[in-house]
């Protein structure tokens, strides 16, 4: 996404520089088929992926959590070891893993589509011209 901006929402490209919050699936079902982890240290492992300029909303990541454990793709147990208070510990299920293979599916063909478009895009422009606004 753009980095120069027009307004507090609109970059200068006329994109709206928004989230995509069904794209935080994959990113939390892949960080917990590494390692069981809690709410917080996804988002900090996802922030990792520098896939937005912000990190991602901790109401989202928690939102996306339930609702995956409704579907079953991801099970929760309360972790009161340790100081400080009880953490809720997640961990992807069968089911979750057979998720995140789809989603890993969808986002290749995303990326092929994405790498055709830049191909075109920059058929059409000399190397090293900017491109002109209309």
């Amino acid at each position: 996404m753009c980095n120069q901006k027009l307004n507090s929402n609109q970059n200068i490209c006329g994109c709206l520089e928004q989230k995509v919050p069904r794209l935080l699936q994959p990113f939390i079902l892949l960080m917990l088929k590494g390692k069981d982890s809690y709410g917080y240290h996804l988002i900090e492992k996802i922030t990792e992926f520098r896939f937005h300029n912000n990190p991602p909303d901790v109401g989202a990541i928690y939102r996306n959590l339930r609702n995956m454990e409704k579907e079953g793709w991801v099970k929760s147990k309360w972790d009161t070891k340790g100081v400080g208070p009880a953490k809720r510990i997640y961990r992807i299920t069968p089911q979750g893993e057979e998720i995140l293979h789809g989603w890993a599916i969808t986002l290749e063909k995303r990326k092929e589509a994405l790498e055709q478009f830049l191909k075109v895009y920059r058929g059409h422009y000399e190397a090293g011209k900017k491109p002109e606004r209309r």
